[in-house]
């Protein structure tokens, strides 16, 4: 039932005219990257695979359908039996994308992939979003981790693909203790403000945290005065302490004022981490300050400033009457798509720094066939075959493919995609036609 209501009215017309089982083509695609990123990064695959293997109608969801008047009894027989039998290809989970190139295509009959658009366009959007935001964040902090802690300023469900998303990106860990049981990721987190409020004083607030959790726990040290909390700290843990957290103020300035009093008192090794509201441009502002981690919050969650990626999801082949697969395409002002199969590949340069991403556009055969141009590689991979899913891209160890597809992908790109400021996408795409067999 994550679906919208038009790609039921649009199967029951369908299902009524006979056009339902016709072999179609849709394709993932966006437009545009927002103006102040030079790449995006696709994430969502692995939770998109889950859901499309648990995708069912029950009895229940088609009661309500008829009783609503959305599907009729057709319909609903199709629907009772619904699996998704189909093929869906695409970019690796962690993959850099560019505008105008097909991120994902699925293909079936117009029933069965008709009705995956919402679900698809939802995961993919939202996961792929985050990733975006995420890998900014990342290559601002360098080999400092990033640490998601944004649960408290997003939907709860949207919280987990979030801490997801972000490990895809490059993120260490999360808050999100159902991220953590989900998908193994490492779970953070001591205490808040409201612990050391509770007691008497600071220093009691600091001896009890430490009493129960150990001498390498993080201490919140701005709830009152930084630079005694500090001494206190280092006071209830001694030079074993784990860490300090700074949640406020100039934290440039603080990071460098806490690292003196830490070595003065002899905890070398106990580390900084901040938080307080942070984003790609802040953690970039603290490259010099001596901050060994950040947590990032509503930012991460939220996109940075872009909260979708306007993917859309739009058919460009089927089948006419004679069975043969035909292009179409859609010629609305402003929102065009481009019809016909296509392959997606990424050129180099000698160094192996990516130059170009190809898009090969014809027939199926022609497309598959042609060659690609030496040194490139093909971007696609195979997510769904005939309706069985690649169990090496779900789970615990999709996730983990993930982190090291972007890990390589990001590391192909020019130096200059890295940049903050505003700009043109990092690499070029180009269109070609294949050349028919």
């Amino acid at each position: 039932m994550l679906t919208d209501m038009y790609e039921l009215t649009m199967l029951r017309a369908a299902l009524a005219d006979g056009t339902a089982q016709r072999r179609c083509v849709f394709e993932v695609f966006t437009r545009r990257l927002p103006s102040w990123r030079r790449f995006g990064v696709f994430a969502g695959v692995g939770r998109l695979l889950e859901l499309i293997d648990g995708f069912r109608f029950t009895e229940s969801d088609i009661a309500y359908l008829l009783r609503a008047g959305i599907i009729d009894e057709a319909t609903a027989t199709y629907l009772s039996a619904y699996r998704f039998t189909g093929t869906i290809r695409g970019l690796a989970e962690g993959e850099i994308y560019f505008p105008d190139t097909p991120l994902m295509t699925v293909e079936g009959t117009f029933a069965e992939a008709v009705v995956l658009e919402t679900l698809i366009l939802s995961v993919l959007n939202f996961d792929s979003a985050v990733a975006a935001a995420a890998s900014r964040m990342t290559a601002a902090a360098g080999a400092r981790p990033c640490l998601d802690m944004g649960a408290r300023r997003t939907h709860e469900a949207a919280a987990v693909a979030a801490a997801r998303a972000a490990v895809v990106a490059g993120f260490a860990g999360t808050s999100n203790l159902a991220a953590g049981k989900l998908w193994d990721i490492p779970t953070i987190g001591t205490a808040a403000h409201a612990f050391t409020l509770l007691h008497d004083d600071e220093q009691q607030a600091f001896d009890s945290q430490v009493r129960t959790l150990g001498r390498d726990t993080t201490l919140l040290v701005d709830t009152y005065d930084i630079p005694e909390a500090v001494r206190r700290a280092v006071a209830a843990a001694g030079d074993e302490l784990g860490a300090v957290r700074i949640d406020s103020g100039d934290l440039g300035i603080l990071a460098a004022q806490v690292r003196e009093i830490l070595d003065q008192l002899g905890a070398n090794e106990t580390k900084i981490t901040v938080t307080s509201d942070l984003d790609e441009y802040a953690i970039a502002a603290l490259a010099a300050a001596p901050v060994d981690s950040f947590g990032v919050g509503t930012r991460l969650v939220t996109g940075s400033g872009a909260p979708t990626c306007s993917m859309v999801y739009k058919l460009v082949a089927r089948s006419d009457d004679s069975g043969d697969m035909v292009p179409v395409a859609k010629r609305s002002a402003g929102k065009p798509s481009l019809g016909g199969y296509k392959r997606l590949l990424r050129q180099f340069s000698d160094a192996g720094v990516a130059t170009n991403d190809l898009v090969l556009v014809g027939d199926e055969p022609s497309v598959r066939a042609a060659q690609a141009p030496a040194g490139s590689r093909d971007l696609h991979v195979i997510h769904i075959d005939g309706g069985q899913i690649v169990s090496a891209n779900r789970g615990v160890a999709g996730l983990a493919r993930a982190a090291q597809r972007h890990r390589m992908s990001r590391g192909e790109l020019p130096l200059t995609a890295l940049r903050l400021s505003s700009g043109e996408p990092a690499v070029p795409v180009t269109h070609a036609q294949a050349e028919p067999i």
